[in-house]
């Protein structure tokens, strides 16, 4: 398997993405990394993801090499989120979207993050929209998932106005599911969307384009 399983590139009407290890500056990921890009707490971006606030600019490189290493074996693509030309903070890094694959399986596992200024303007909703149809119609996969804590009520609105919009569904809460880095274990809520249900929906128009 190569990369090139991955898009090189996706673009929606407000937001593009483009591979994370190949866009983004070592240095200016390590700013909004370790928090320093925002003023604010960056506790609040990192509370539910599975990695703590970089330290040093190498734990930066070594995080990119392992995305790297995963676009590369065709196990998982990550992507930088930029707005648009027209958007507030245009051609900034806003956050970073990603999509792991279980080939076995079919299944698509998404994760996103977004700093705090660009939080409320529905960019969630409008990146889901894009790599649901990566999924299906680019990497030809059958289910994709995704998952929340069961306190995130941020996560939990967005996810569920995107699965809804898909005709997917609320599959449970999973006890003790994910341990991060750190060894802190959480229960999950999953969501699915199956290709039956992502053909079916009649879904808003975010103007996807996948360029391969």
């Amino acid at each position: 398997m190569s990369g090139e399983l991955f898009p090189s590139r996706v673009v929606t009407d407000r937001l593009a993405f483009e591979p994370l290890h190949e866009s983004v500056d070592l240095r200016e990921f390590y700013r909004v990394c370790s928090g320093q890009a925002d003023d604010g707490d960056f506790t609040d971006v990192t509370r539910y993801v599975t990695w703590s606030p970089h330290e040093h600019p190498r734990e930066t490189r070594e995080f990119l090499d392992g995305v790297a290493e995963r676009f590369e074996s065709g196990d998982g693509g990550e992507y930088a989120v930029r707005p648009r030309e027209g958007e507030d903070g245009a051609g900034e890094l806003a956050g970073v979207t990603g999509v792991g694959v279980d080939w076995d399986r079919r299944l698509a596992t998404f994760g996103t993050w977004l700093r705090r200024p660009f939080w409320g303007r529905g960019y969630s909703g409008e990146r889901a929209a894009a790599f649901v149809e990566v999924a299906f119609e680019a990497l030809d996969l059958a289910v994709v998932e995704v998952t929340h804590e069961p306190d995130n009520d941020n996560s939990r609105r967005a996810i569920e106005k995107y699965v809804d919009a898909h005709d997917g569904r609320r599959e449970g809460h999973l006890r003790s599911f994910v341990a991060d880095r750190d060894g802190r274990i959480t229960d999950q809520v999953r969501y699915t969307i199956t290709r039956e249900e992502y053909e079916r929906a009649d879904t808003p128009d975010v103007g996807t384009r996948i360029e391969l």
